[in-house]
């Protein structure tokens, strides 16, 4: 379960990024590399869409559980 979660939050990471992107510069980085609303970059952000809502059961996780 570590590696999805290594996954899923990278992807997050990925899509905050492209949203800075969006916001600072007016470049949607994912649609830049894939095209706009291309059948790869509609995948994309559903991809980095639900690694965000699985991203939220990080915060309901015991601690116990983690190596510090």
């Amino acid at each position: 379960m570590k590696s999805f979660d290594f996954v899923a939050l990278l992807l997050v990471i990925i899509g905050a990024l492209n949203w800075g992107l969006i916001a600072l510069f007016k470049l949607d980085l994912v649609a830049s590399v894939f095209g706009a609303m291309s059948g790869f970059s509609r995948i994309i952000y559903g991809l980095v869409g639900l690694s965000g809502l699985y991203a939220i059961s990080f915060f309901t996780r015991d601690s116990r559980n983690h190596v510090d």
